[in-house]
């Protein structure tokens, strides 16, 4: 979920040429639940400030409530300390301008599995 269209793009590249075997990009938070409310994924990259909400970590909350079933969520942001603090903790939060090796590294990370990682998602 990205609203500059040009680091949109730079963005799918970079997953793209990292094997990601697909990638769809939601400029608003209105596309972004139509989105996710049509189609399942590994992992959301989310920009928190939307082309039409500065509340864009709203996606990380509706997230967390579908339980270990939950894709991964990153968060990409200019103003990382905006975020609630239990909202940051759900995944990992890229400052802008971040390193696309590191948003590939963090993409890629497996989902942690165990028993506290469990528990910190109910």
């Amino acid at each position: 979920m990205e609203d500059d269209a040009a680091l949109a793009l730079a963005v799918e590249d970079a997953l793209l040429d990292a094997g990601a075997s697909r990638v769809v990009i939601a400029a608003s938070t209105a596309q972004a639940t139509d989105t996710l409310r049509d189609e399942r994924f590994e992992t959301v990259i989310l920009d928190v400030h939307l082309a039409d909400r500065g509340d864009g970590w709203a996606i990380a909350e509706l997230l967390r409530a579908l339980g270990a079933d939950a894709p991964r969520v990153i968060f990409a942001t200019g103003s990382p300390q905006e975020i609630p603090e239990d909202i940051a903790d759900l995944g990992p939060v890229l400052a802008k301008p971040y390193d696309f090796e590191r948003l590939v590294e963090l993409a890629r990370a497996r989902a942690r599995t165990g028993l506290f990682s469990r528990l910190r998602r109910d």
